[in-house]
């Protein structure tokens, strides 16, 4: 670690603790050079490998950002966004893996958006399921109103008006 005072190579660590809940690591640094003490954060990077073959780092702001469209017109906060993110992140980081492909964030994110809500979900799902037709989408609302059956829950989606057939 350079010193960021005198630009010296190396530096001695002289005090580590876990932060942000045991994410990252604060080190207490000092120059051997100079003698001067800083402060370093570390945490463990997550790389997304996107399908043109390129790697960029992990970006919670672009997982609220794609929520954040399939919840547009929905009762769904901002902080309920970034709640579902940094769950998302932990999620990831849990598995141990390093690099993500970008199909898998996606199907990740499924999990947390339903429950959160599920008309998002659908929307959300459409895209990262691949869904090609209606019967996509009628087979996603059927278990989701097996689910609701099984739980006990009223059925949100039979509560909608229905649309007349023969109109």
């Amino acid at each position: 670690m350079h010193c960021p005072f005198c630009r010296h190579g190396d530096s001695r660590v002289v005090d580590s603790r876990t932060a942000d809940d045991g994410s990252s690591i604060r080190r207490r640094r000092q120059c051997p050079e100079c003698g001067r003490r800083f402060t370093t954060t570390e945490t463990a990077s997550l790389a997304v490998l996107k399908r043109s073959g390129a790697s960029e780092p992990f970006s919670r702001e672009k997982i609220v950002n794609g929520v954040r469209k399939a919840c547009q017109g929905r009762p769904v906060s901002e902080d309920d966004l970034a709640l579902l993110a940094q769950g998302v992140e932990e999620t990831l980081r849990a598995t141990g893996s390093a690099e993500f492909d970008a199909h898998e964030i996606g199907l990740a994110i499924l999990g947390p958006l339903r429950e959160l809500d599920e008309v998002a979900y659908l929307r959300f799902a459409s895209v990262y399921q691949a869904f090609d037709s209606l019967d996509d989408f009628e087979a996603a609302i059927t278990a989701l109103r097996a689910e609701h059956a099984t739980s006990g829950d009223a059925d949100p989606v039979a509560s909608e008006p229905e649309v007349a057939a023969d109109r």
